[in-house]
This record gives structure tokens, C-alpha cells and sequence, in this order.
């Protein structure tokens, strides 16, 4: 599939998106993680697309697991709407700014600030870092 965006034409392969996003939505749904810090490295490493395309599309295609999480979450009663409505107004903000800046940056320093973030998150998830209360 073609794909154009801001006046630059990308290719992705349709078939390892779609299976890569289920594996994703299914693994995340399991043990409760969001999706985002994976799909990011499937599309930029593996369907070759370019971080400023990557960051919005991720978004939009771990919505629909999020949704989905969000709505059984609610069910139980343990939603904060106040951080809720913060963090979504930071995303929507965040999702104009990141990209402009994005394109503007050498995709390969993009990249190795993405990866610095990636391992920090592993490292405070693994209990090497500790997480800031």
C-alpha cells in the first residue's frame, strides 16, 4: 500500500501491519500495557516508514485497544477523569506539535532519542530504575 503524507509517498506492507498490530492488541490486553512503545518499532523498523508518520499512526492505531481497555476499565469503577482529561489534552497537543518538529529533525537522531526513551521505560518497568512518585 501507498501511502502519502505531506506531500512524500511511503510504502507500507499492509500484511505485517495488520499482524503485527493484532499480536500487539492481544499482548497488551494480557498483561495490561499499552501498545504504543511497540507499534512504533514495527513500523519504523520493520515497515520502514518514518518517525513523523509513525507518531500519529501508532496513536491511531492503538486507540481502538485502548478503547476497548478504557470501557472495561470504566466498568470496574477505577478511572481517575481528572488525569484522564489532562493526559488528553497533553496527546492532543503533543500529536500537532511532535510530528512538525519531527519532520524537521534528522529521522535518525529521532530515532536514537526514541530508543534512550524505550530503555529508560524498560529499565523503570524492570525495578533497575526507580520510578518517580
Amino acid at each position: 500500500m501507498k501511502i502519502e503524507f505531506w506531500g512524500q509517498e511511503f510504502k507500507a506492507n499492509m500484511i505485517v501491519g495488520c499482524t503485527g498490530g493484532f499480536l500487539i492488541a492481544v499482548m497488551s490486553s494480557m498483561f495490561g500495557f499499552g501498545g504504543g512503545p511497540f507499534m512504533v518499532p514495527l513500523m519504523t523498523v520493520i515497515m520502514g516508514l518514518p518517525m513523523y508518520v509513525v507518531v500519529g499512526s501508532s496513536l491511531l492505531a492503538i486507540f481502538f485497544n485502548t478503547s476497548m481497555a478504557t470501557a472495561r476499565v470504566i466498568g470496574f469503577g477505577n478511572v481517575d477523569f481528572l488525569l484522564f482529561a489532562i493526559m488528553a489534552i497533553g496527546a492532543i497537543i503533543g500529536g500537532n506539535v511532535g510530528p512538525r518538529i519531527a519532520q524537521k529533525l534528522n529521522p535518525l537522531w529521532v530515532k536514537r532519542v526514541a530508543v534512550i526513551g524505550l530503555t529508560i521505560l524498560a529499565f523503570m518497568l524492570l525495578g533497575v530504575i526507580p520510578t518517580p512518585r
